[in-house]
């Protein structure tokens, strides 16, 4: 490994790297609900656009199916991400009243719990008695163990109101984006409008796909070309069904 890997690696775990980490573990991050909402709200537009131009609507009819979704269907992708939130938030709750009943009802048998759960990590002896001495003598990191350990449940829930606003936000400025050259019917004609409108999408896609990449901490490239996938294929799809239809109504 060349030596300046070996430095930042170093420099990766000193004790304030670590506990700023660490820190951070704990916290939610809603770059996370701004690109979901990013990502629906590019391929929903854009099939929007794509099946309007299949069925060869005009760009009035267009422009208002197109704002229509951004709004309706961005105000519903937040309205379903606040309603999972507090869900989640609520099953949390849920289990601590549980747990605290429990702890004061048959406290042995939550200390029992707490003594297999660190001796299934290989606690044993003097230390694992010590693990669970001090785990049991406060009830809040007592119960916030039980939560975490026994039933796998995260406690550093998001606020449902700022992940709400992050997804419906992020769904509104990108997917205006596909509608922007539907503006200029005066200048640019049908297929340079469509033209124009794909390439600003497939930009957008691309954006957003590297920027889930890097949040996920997967291959941006890999995760662009994802994007860039459904994207297309939503629009696609939209715009063959947007052909047929105009047949039929032919």
């Amino acid at each position: 490994m060349p030596h300046s890997e070996d430095e930042e690696l170093v420099d990766l775990h000193t004790t304030s790297a670590i506990t700023k980490r660490i820190e951070a573990a704990t916290q939610h991050s809603y770059l996370g609900d701004f690109v979901l909402g990013a990502v629906d709200g590019a391929v929903t537009t854009f099939a929007i656009v794509a099946g309007s131009a299949g069925a060869g609507f005009s760009n009035t009819v267009a422009v208002v199916l197109g704002l229509a979704n951004v709004i309706a269907d961005g105000f519903s992708m937040a309205a379903g991400n606040y309603l999972k939130v507090r869900a989640d938030t609520s099953v949390v709750d849920r289990h601590r009243r549980i747990e605290e009943m429990h702890i004061e009802r048959i406290p042995d048998g939550e200390r029992e719990e707490i003594r297999q759960i660190f001796a299934s990590k290989g606690f044993s002896g003097e230390l694992l008695d010590q693990v669970v001495e001090v785990i049991t003598q406060d009830r809040q990191r007592w119960v916030d163990t039980m939560l975490t350990e026994e039933l796998g449940l995260r406690l550093d829930n998001p606020s449902p109101v700022r992940a709400a606003a992050s997804t419906f936000t992020a769904f509104v400025l990108v997917g205006i984006v596909p509608l922007l050259p539907l503006f200029l019917a005066g200048w640019l004609s049908a297929n340079q409008i469509f033209a124009t409108s794909a390439c600003l999408t497939g930009a957008t896609f691309c954006v957003v796909g590297w920027l889930n990449g890097a949040i996920n901490d997967r291959k941006p490239w890999l995760t662009l070309l994802e994007t860039l996938a459904v994207g297309g294929t939503a629009a696609t799809l939209a715009y063959v069904v947007g052909v047929w239809l105009k047949g039929l109504a032919g």
